[in-house]
């Protein structure tokens, strides 16, 4: 009860979370890559950093990676990343 099994949902399902709170350059950036390139095409991740230079890192690593950052939000020392894996 409360588990998804993996076919209500799937939508939901497609969005990884990665905690980078406390982690200083260039943790955040090497952490994202590695679990960007664990996606497939079309999957999102929702990093949480605190160094204040994500902000810079992690857009410019998404670019290079060819995939999109969807949406960045701040809330207090926390930024927040949406990313969305392109096709290979």
């Amino acid at each position: 009860m409360g588990q998804d099994d993996g076919r209500e949902g799937a939508a939901a399902s497609d969005i990884g979370e990665l905690d980078l709170r406390g982690l200083k350059c260039p943790l955040p950036v090497l952490r994202t890559r590695k679990a960007l390139r664990g996606l497939p095409a079309g999957a999102g991740l929702v990093v949480t950093c605190t160094d204040p230079m994500s902000a810079i890192d992690i857009p410019n690593l998404v670019r290079q990676e060819g995939d999109c950052v969807e949406v960045v939000e701040r809330d207090g020392d926390a930024i927040r990343f949406r990313i969305r894996r392109a096709a290979p």
